[in-house]
């Protein structure tokens, strides 16, 4: 088969695939790259309930449902791709992946946010970003939550209904930032414990992990901490590691677009969380994924 395409959309969350539904149905070939599996953060969401059509569905299914929808209409869905190259600049995109070079007259970047790592982490296999996808290991074990906001909470309170035997959660600030109400319910829980003004300094292991040192911020003191396994929540930032040099980026990194999703480059466009945005939701990130695609459309038949 042909490595050349018309537009070619680098990242499968919703963002990416409503891009490529629209594109498809508009006759263009389409290639999809995701570095991991599609669906992105979606796929770590248990329960999404402001999704129309569904009153309540996983953040799982919806995804598979999105994506089995893509492949029906017939685009090229390449997961796990590790991306060594890009030339964006030229009239033809030439992007390589896994030792394939592909060129298309159109480009989506919807790369989306990734999880702010835990630095101390280093190479420890016990270090999970996702409860709902690896909660399950540690029922009857205990675990570490590390970030005090709303999804720190929220997985917290999932992974003791999952089964965990003993919580705990930190936050480095001196409060927490989730919703009071979360916070009452977590409170409420006799295995659960949570402290403020605290950090991981470093992850003890060797062929599993075995504690944690914390550190008080305010009073400089250590302790040690066991548990077997870590859930880290500590934000996220824009997938743009790879543009910098490429594209115009925010302060923030995120990559500066126009109301039509169109960048600093011509015949590139960017959808979904990768841009400057004041509200992050599934439905945003598909609208951003409509305009891209259709303006990528409208882009690719100038050049005819």
């Amino acid at each position: 088969m042909s490595n050349a395409y018309d537009l070619i959309i680098l990242g499968g969350g919703v963002a990416g695939m409503t891009s490529a539904i629209y594109a498809s149905r508009a006759n263009l070939k389409v290639l999809l790259l995701d570095e991991n599996a599609c669906g992105g953060l979606v796929n770590w969401t248990k329960v999404v309930e402001n999704m129309p059509s569904y009153k309540s569905i996983g953040g799982m299914e919806l995804v598979e449902r999105v994506q089995e929808q893509v492949e029906e209409l017939g685009v090229t869905v390449e997961e796990a791709a590790c991306i060594d190259s890009m030339d964006l600049s030229g009239t033809i995109k030439t992007i390589e992946a896994d030792d394939e070079v592909y060129t298309a007259k159109a480009v989506i970047v919807a790369t989306g946010r990734k999880p702010a790592p835990l630095e101390a982490a280093g190479d420890c296999e016990q270090v999970h970003y996702c409860a709902v996808c690896d909660g399950s290991a540690y029922i009857d074990k205990r675990v570490l939550i590390v970030g005090g906001g709303n999804s720190g909470f929220d997985e917290a309170l999932s992974l003791l209904d999952l089964g965990i035997s003993e919580l705990t959660l930190i936050e480095k600030m001196d409060r927490f930032f989730a919703a009071s109400s979360t916070q009452a319910q977590l409170a409420e829980r006799s295995n659960a414990t949570m402290h403020l003004s605290t950090e991981v300094v470093s992850v003890n292991h060797s062929d599993k992990l075995e504690s944690v040192t914390f550190r008080n911020v305010e009073t400089g003191e250590e302790y040690t901490h066991e548990c077997d396994g870590i859930f880290v929540f500590m934000g996220q930032h824009p997938g743009t590691e790879s543009f910098a040099e490429l594209l115009d980026l925010d302060a923030d990194g995120y990559i500066v677009t126009d109301d039509d999703m169109a960048t600093s480059v011509p015949g590139v466009f960017a959808a979904g969380d990768v841009r400057p945005k004041k509200y992050r939701q599934i439905t945003t990130a598909m609208s951003d994924g409509t305009i891209a695609a259709l303006e990528a459309e409208r882009f690719i038949h100038s050049m005819k």
